[in-house]
């Protein structure tokens, strides 16, 4: 069994594009985050201190991508999976991004990605 914390379409606004008029503006773009957790000594206890704090999650990803002027969500989507893992005792990240409206016709386009703690000290070498 693995438990999982999930986070579902918290929207923010930044900066995020490759046109000069992207750049000019702040962007909608909707965050989906999945991180295992086992919830058993929470839910047990009945105790926040126990618990993943995700409302500080959320709060520290409103800010990152807020304050992002990235071009690519593909970067945004990698900066913000290594601030995640940094910031807070998670062993994996299951991060998508959204950008609704990029692509005419289209509902949604973003990306997907599934980081580990791991990973990026290897990525790094």
């Amino acid at each position: 069994m693995q438990d999982k914390i999930f986070l579902e379409a918290l929207e923010v606004r930044c900066i995020i594009g490759i046109f000069d008029w992207e750049r000019k503006i702040r962007q909608k773009v909707l965050i989906d985050l999945e991180i295992p957790a086992d919830i058993r000594r929470a839910a047990k206890t009945d105790r926040i201190q126990d618990a993943l704090d995700y409302k500080r999650i959320a709060k520290h990803t409103l800010q990152f991508v807020s304050k992002s002027r990235f071009q690519l969500i593909e970067t945004l989507a990698e900066k913000l999976a290594e601030s995640l893992l940094a910031h807070f005792r998670i062993p994996e990240i299951k991060l998508r991004i959204s950008k609704p409206g990029a692509i005419r016709g289209s509902k949604n386009v973003g990306i997907e990605i599934i980081r580990k703690r791991l990973s990026l000290s290897k990525a790094g070498k």
